[in-house]
């Protein structure tokens, strides 16, 4: 029989810390003594035997894990039914952990990625299969449940931040300028829109903040834009492309029927530029979109110091958690202190995070519906916090390059 093993893999859209998380599951895990896998394209690569020996990558390229963006392992969307509809998967998974020996299983992704991590526990539980399951959170949108914030969050904030106010100082050079609307990712939370605030901290914040916590008006936001224009001359207007009316129906869909995804959720996009025309329709005042689209996500070079740390802890934790027994559950962040700001990791059961999302609470949204409060800008300035120390070439950042060769089992 071989020697204990972990499995890992990364699922969902990317962060620009993921990989600082799969590389603090790395490390662990070897100081654990236990032979590392990884699944590449998350679940799908179990599927398809697409698994890599760790021991076969250069180490320096698993260091350099924190501060490389995207998937390094490549990532999946798939939604695994529930066992008991169809167990064919899972005991195709079954059979692949005894094949590797593989009894321990870290997956690290967000809301899909905690309900697929939640099965597969009670799946191999269920199964008399000795192998210990443990999430590793992942997510810009930062919703997921039980847990003060969400690796992956402080560096998007960051990004969106830093962005926003070189675009409210670039917008406003002209004595006579115009409405630009900043569109920002967040379909059910407004946590990355409300970052854009942050950006007063230095210099210009957007005028006007609409999240999807609550109903949009399009009447009220037209004449909301010409107040704030016809004061400065300029309007500068984030909104979270979930935003929707009172009825429930998505912005993004006055314009085009949205399309759905594999999860069944609207395909959004494209209400920036919407909102722009309207405006200038409306009220004759030029305008402009801009959709900060996957730099939102993938923006290293504007990573969070604290970010990283984070995500790597995060999944040191996982390691440890899942070696001491416990299973079905995420590793969580407890905010101990903002000033001076101090968290603790915790184990939270997986069935409480998967089912719903998390978000913006009302104390965070200001009570004009269309800016956010003192109190969110000191809950989300301690996590932009830092920046780490990047190898350049060329005049570029170099990340690292894992050679990712399946082995054959």
């Amino acid at each position: 029989m071989f020697e204990k093993a972990l499995l890992y893999a990364q699922s969902g859209g990317p962060t620009s810390v993921i990989n600082a998380s799969a590389c603090g599951v790395i490390r662990q895990a070897q100081k654990e003594g236990l032979k590392v896998y990884v699944a590449l394209n998350g679940v799908d690569g179990i599927f398809k035997g697409n698994i890599v020996d760790v021991s076969t990558e250069d180490d320096k390229q698993i260091d350099k894990l924190c501060g490389t963006p995207a998937s390094a392992f490549g990532s999946c969307r798939i939604k695994l039914p529930d066992y008991r509809e169809d167990d064919s998967k899972y005991f195709q998974m079954l059979e692949t952990f005894k094949k590797l020996n593989v009894r321990y299983f870290v997956y690290n992704g967000g809301n899909d990625s905690m309900n697929t991590c939640a099965k597969v526990a009670e799946f191999m539980k269920n199964n008399d299969y000795e192998c210990y399951v443990m999430g590793v959170p992942k997510t810009v949108d930062n919703d997921l449940l039980l847990t003060d914030h969400c690796p992956g969050y402080g560096s998007a904030a960051k990004y969106i931040a830093t962005t926003c106010l070189e675009i409210g100082l670039d917008t406003a050079v002209y004595s006579t300028g115009r409405v630009t609307v900043i569109e920002i990712m967040g379909r059910d939370a407004g946590w990355l829109t409300a970052s854009s605030a942050l950006a007063g901290l230095n210099g210009y914040a957007p005028d006007l903040i609409y999240l999807p916590e609550r109903p949009f008006d399009i009447e009220d936001f037209c004449k909301r834009c010409e107040e704030v224009y016809s004061r400065k001359k300029n309007c500068l207007v984030a909104v979270s492309e979930g935003i929707r009316d009172k009825g429930g129906e998505y912005i993004c869909n006055y314009a085009k029927r949205g399309e759905k995804d594999a999860f069944n959720n609207t395909q959004l996009g494209g209400v920036g530029a919407f909102l722009a025309d309207y405006v200038t329709k409306k009220t004759g005042i030029k305008s402009r979109s801009i959709e900060l689209s996957l730099m939102q996500r993938c923006a290293a070079h504007l990573c969070s110091k604290t970010d990283v740390e984070e995500a790597f802890e995060a999944g040191r934790y996982a390691v440890k958690a899942a070696v001491a027994g416990e299973t079905g559950k995420m590793i969580a962040f407890k905010r101990k202190c903002n000033s001076p700001y101090e968290i603790e990791y915790v184990a939270m059961p997986l069935d409480d995070i998967a089912k719903f999302t998390q978000s913006m609470p009302d104390e965070f949204i200001g009570k004009d519906n269309c800016s956010v409060t003192q109190a969110f800008l000191e809950y989300a300035k301690p996590l932009i916090q830092g920046e780490i120390k990047m190898e350049y070439a060329n005049g570029l950042p170099v990340y690292a390059k894992l050679e990712n060769k399946p082995i054959k089992f």
